[in-house]
């Protein structure tokens, strides 16, 4: 993986599949500068929810190594996510990260800012398919 800095929040990038890592808050440290969203810690929200059933490959998390749960977050289109049980964060496959910003009406931005820089970025970094094994 690769780590990519914005504004003192690292994304952690894999080149190979082209998905995407947050430790615990990342997510949420990144919603909060683009001010898209205020709700609380996504992983908390998550933790006591049963996992949906999915079809796709169990990830593990790269921290502690034990199987990731499948949730969904965001609304219209709702995103799949792997989350830590210990909540050490979550892993987004290729895409997921794009819907998600999408999802969170990140359109409204209407000025050019450091923000839609930001949107841009990630629209064209995390929208691409890749293989991760």
């Amino acid at each position: 993986m690769i780590v990519v800095e914005y504004h003192s929040i690292e994304l952690d990038y894999c080149a190979s599949c082209h998905g995407t890592w947050f430790d615990k808050g990342e997510l949420e440290l990144l919603m909060r500068s683009m001010e898209l969203d205020d709700s609380p810690n996504l992983l908390e929200r998550i933790a006591g929810q049963p996992e949906i059933p999915s079809t796709e490959n169990k990830r593990k998390c790269p921290i502690c190594r034990r199987n990731m749960k499948k949730h969904f977050v965001g609304s219209s289109p709702q995103v799949l996510v792997d989350h830590c049980t210990k909540q050490h964060g979550l892993w987004f496959d290729s895409g997921e990260l794009h819907h998600l910003v999408g999802s969170m009406e990140a359109g409204d931005i209407t000025e050019y800012s450091s923000e839609q820089e930001l949107l841009v970025f990630l629209g064209e970094a995390f929208e691409a398919e890749g293989n991760c094994n």
